[in-house]
């Protein structure tokens, strides 16, 4: 039986298992979708880890019920990478500064995972995994774009009771998390899901518990 990851300097033994993702996982690790072929817009989105009142929790938005992708979907901060931006990570952390008001110097960004492939909207997104080093208040910023800010505790998506799965209209189904009031699914829960299970967090859940996706879904379908 191999030894538990290292932490990495300045981030706490319990996120270790996380840190050590980056360089590890693959596209098909994450996701069942081919990879990017090169040709998309790139983007990033930021899966930042905190340690706040009820301990370890990770920070997510939800998107304004009036943007015409993606509507009042909770997702991770982030969106389009610009050409001013710093590769992947620079783009997350402007995003999400611009979204909720995170102070990016708080952040360490533990590294980066394969490109995912969105396809109907032809991006191709980077998740960017961060420790918050240095918690800063966060809350929304521009009502046309964020509804609401949330610090979810880990323990509660890692809980079985709050574990689902949804059913696309097309068909296909997901992981998803109901918590906090939200449902979390989708891409994000994809990518969630993915984690959590690779740094060998999941707890075993009931998988025949589906339910049907939020009205009014995004158009891509999720890639996990």
């Amino acid at each position: 039986m191999s030894a538990p990851p290292a932490a990495a300097p300045g981030v706490p033994a319990w996120l270790a298992p996380v840190a050590a993702l980056p360089g590890r996982l693959g596209p098909y690790d994450l996701s069942r979708l081919r990879p990017p072929r090169g040709d998309e817009r790139p983007g990033a989105v930021l899966v930042l880890f905190g340690e706040g009142d009820e301990g370890p929790d990770l920070l997510l938005i939800e998107r304004a019920a009036t943007l015409r992708s993606h509507s009042g979907q909770p997702a991770f901060p982030g969106g389009a990478q610009d050409p001013g931006d710093d590769g992947p990570a620079g783009a997350a952390l402007r995003e999400a500064q611009e979204e909720t008001g995170l102070d990016p110097a708080g952040v360490q960004v533990l590294g980066l995972l394969p490109a995912l492939w969105v396809p109907v909207s032809g991006f191709a997104v980077v998740p960017v995994l961060a420790w918050w080093r240095e918690p800063s208040p966060v809350r929304v910023v521009d009502p046309a774009e964020c509804a609401a800010v949330h610090r979810v505790p880990i323990a509660e998506l890692l809980d079985p009771a709050h574990r689902v799965r949804t059913r696309h209209p097309s068909g296909h189904v997901g992981p998803a998390f109901a918590v906090r009031g939200m449902l979390v699914w989708g891409f994000t829960a994809g990518i969630l899901d993915r984690v959590l299970h690779h740094a060998g967090w999941e707890r075993p859940w009931d998988e025949s518990r589906v339910v049907p996706a939020p009205a009014d879904p995004p158009r891509d379908v999720p890639p996990a």
